[in-house]
């Protein structure tokens, strides 16, 4: 393609977002941080020690505002530049002459780990949502991989699949415009063309399309009976047929499970299915090999097994990670995500793809300061404008071999001397032929990954690749894959990336790209708090601490600087906490750390509080959220900062001196959220509730402390 068509058919666009008078008031903060410091150390000096006690609180204070105002200055650097990218999915047809088997094949993840706090009807509608997007079927994979070992998620998926054959067809053929079964007939009445994206059809129409959404409704909901009184004891106890293999399994202890639920490859030759499920993706149940003697990395270890499993099964150049309760929320969604993977002159620029994260049937004004937008809107863009936003753990477009460790410029016009030796692919990526065949494939680019005409034939193979010691010896979990070494595996796998040199692009379609769900009770929210501080230290504490990488890798300073925002969260609460507690101290103690109402100094600590509260508030009204919710996220943030952020802290120095050991925490799944009509939870559709997305807890002074989820 010509540079002149190249420029007709631009896919994205780069927009840099006016903030002039942000940055004003930045700078208008910062200089009060620094007069406050300026003022406290002249006093202190000035005082010569003369009330030690006093002088004590004094300097307790100065080194946590001095704090405060390194926080202040690394949202600044996070902030200041913002830009936002748009999409043009309708050219791609131009781009690719409007030829879609050039489009590149896509292979999608989604992660659960446990039934009981992740029920397999909430998967379902994740799975569903992902087989019924508008790409090529004969280019999505889906995989599942199931660390709780569940006969039941397996059962669920299996009648999913079924489900799907009619699932899919009806939402193409009908332009629905969400595609998980639980929103769609939560946000639509079966009520004629209007809800299905047309525009004034005949009646006889509508009443086509009413017995169809009806029939599908009835479907779905027999979907979810099946699913819901299916047990685990009853499905296992069968012996027999699909379920075979979890009879005697521990989920701790047990062999690799894989089922090939459905090939769509396969299924082309059978002319009985064709017509309902030729347009159906392949779906994939994963379940690797656990062994109580052999470390299992949580997260990353399952999707690390996923990426050698889909390697020598499907091999697609781009993989898609969400978790089970995140479902597609645009129909699009692969859509847009080439447009920045394929749209930059150079691929650099697009590592990695991230979607923003937002949430369905969010509690009004956000009272558990747990939603996100706030973050997404004024730091996510920041960042964005940098070298690329965060890996967020869900809802991210993968190179795959970004992955596999592959530099910038690597691979592209490569000569046969450039490939690397058998050898060196064996010491890297393990000992199967086939899976150091498709990497091989993958790193070189110089032929398309070969297609496996039927997946069930590969299976074998994919069960040793998932085996729990194949790792051993290997560069897995280091320089191939997600990263070892810290609960919160996606910031450390994005550090690795930009480390190598890699940019990211920000995902943000209208409608968005993906729609989670968020903790709707207060312990759930700090327990994932928890978790992610907790693996953010570990992170500041290892050798991929964000400053080691800017001097010994690629990882760009103010990029690096970014990184630290949240990496610092749990150091920030020894800091906050001991500045609570010197107002209380110093009133039974009888002494002050502040000046006087009556002395001159007190102009700034007052215009210090007004305008850095203002400053805060003026971003939740900018991204259009109440005053409650800016309220209710000052509130939740002290109880986050004195509880989960110090508990992680705690936590880390226990590890640290070897008394203690992290334990991941898996977040429970709300699954009413994913039942029963409208009327039932509130006449609330979870579509509308994502539209009201409340924005995230805010530090002092000044951060918006909500992150990516794991």
């Amino acid at each position: 393609m010509t540079s002149a068509n190249k420029a007709k058919l631009q896919l994205q666009e780069r927009v840099p977002l006016p903030r002039t008078a942000w940055k004003l008031a930045d700078l208008a903060v910062l200089s009060l941080l620094l007069a406050l410091l300026a003022r406290r150390a002249s006093s202190l000096v000035s005082s010569g020690g003369t009330a030690a006690a006093c002088t004590w609180c004094w300097v307790a204070a100065l080194i946590c505002e001095a704090w405060f105002t390194v926080v202040w200055l690394l949202n600044m650097n996070a902030k200041w530049n913002p830009v936002r990218f748009v999409t043009h999915p309708e050219r791609l047809a131009g781009y690719w002459a409007g030829d879609d088997e050039l489009l590149p094949a896509v292979d999608m993840f989604v992660t659960t780990a446990d039934p009981k706090l992740e029920p397999a009807v909430v998967t379902v509608n994740t799975v569903l949502s992902l087989l019924a997007l508008d790409y090529p079927a004969g280019k999505l994979s889906c995989y599942v991989s199931d660390d709780g070992c569940s006969a039941v998620t397996c059962y669920a998926l299996r009648e999913a699949a079924e489900f799907a054959k009619l699932w899919v067809p009806f939402t193409r053929k009908h332009g629905a415009k969400v595609r998980a079964p639980f929103a769609y007939f939560s946000s639509s009445s079966g009520g004629g063309a209007a809800e299905r994206g047309g525009g004034g059809g005949a009646a006889d129409a509508d009443a086509e399309f009413l017995r169809a959404w009806t029939s599908m409704k009835n479907e779905y909901e027999e979907l979810v009976r099946r699913i819901e009184s299916a047990e685990e004891k009853s499905l296992v106890r069968r012996g027999d047929g699909a379920f075979a293999e979890f009879v005697g399994a521990d989920r701790g202890n047990h062999p690799t499970i894989i089922k090939v639920l459905w090939d769509n490859d396969s299924s082309k030759s059978e002319s009985d299915e064709q017509a309902a499920g030729d347009g159906v993706p392949s779906l994939i149940y994963v379940s690797r090999e656990k062994s109580r003697t052999q470390p299992h990395h949580f997260k990353a270890g399952a999707m690390n097994v996923l990426t050698r499993v889909s390697a020598v099964l499907t091999n697609a150049p781009i993989m898609l990670n969400v978790d089970c309760d995140m479902f597609a929320n645009n129909p699009q969604a692969a859509l847009h995500a080439m447009c920045l993977l394929l749209g930059f002159d150079d691929e650099v620029h697009s590592g990695f793809v991230q979607a923003p994260q937002r949430f369905y049937g969010g509690l009004a004004d956000d009272p558990f300061g747990n939603q996100m937008q706030v973050i997404f809107e004024k730091v996510g863009h920041g960042i964005a404008g940098l070298q690329g936003i965060f890996y967020c753990g869900t809802g991210c477009f993968h190179r795959r071999k970004v992955m596999y460790g592959v530099p910038p410029g690597s691979g592209t016009g490569a000569t046969k001397a450039d490939s690397p030796s058998y050898k060196e692919l064996q010491k890297k990526f393990g000992s199967s032929k086939e899976l150091i065949e498709s990497a091989r494939s993958i790193i070189t680019s110089k032929e398309a990954p070969a297609a496996v005409a039927d997946l069930t034939s590969r299976v074998e193979v994919a069960k040793q690749v998932s085996a729990c010691s194949y790792e051993t010896g290997t560069s897995w979990g280091q320089e191939v894959g997600w990263v070892y070494g810290s609960m919160t595996e996606d910031v450390l796998t994005g550090q690795r990336i930009h480390a190598a040199g890699w940019r990211s692009a920000l995902l943000s379609p209208d409608p968005p790209a993906f729609l989670g769900g968020a903790p709707t009770g207060g312990p759930a929210s700090l327990t994932q708090y928890k978790r992610w501080a907790t693996g953010l230290l570990e992170i500041v504490l290892s050798r991929h601490n964000p400053f080691l990488l800017s001097a010994s890798k690629r990882l760009r300073f103010r990029q690096c600087l970014a990184y630290l925002v949240i990496d610092v969260w749990p150091v920030r609460a020894p800091f906050e906490l001991c500045y609570a507690l010197l107002g209380p101290y110093c009133l039974i103690a009888n002494r002050s750390f502040l000046p006087k109402a009556s002395e001159p100094g007190f102009v700034v600590p007052l215009a210090l509080f007004l305008a850095y509260n203002a400053y805060n508030l003026g971003e939740y009204v900018d991204c259009r959220l109440s005053a409650r919710a800016w309220w209710n996220n000052q509130r939740m943030q002290r109880i986050t900062s004195s509880s989960a952020w110090l508990l992680a802290f705690l936590t880390v120095v226990l590890k640290t001196v070897g008394l203690s050991e992290t334990v991941f925490e898996v977040t429970r799944k709300e699954q009413q959220q994913q039942q029963g009509s409208p009327s039932e939870r509130g006449g609330r559709s979870p579509v509308a509730a994502a539209a009201r997305a409340s924005g995230s807890s805010c530090a002092a002074p000044g951060f918006c402390s909500a992150s990516g989820r794991s």
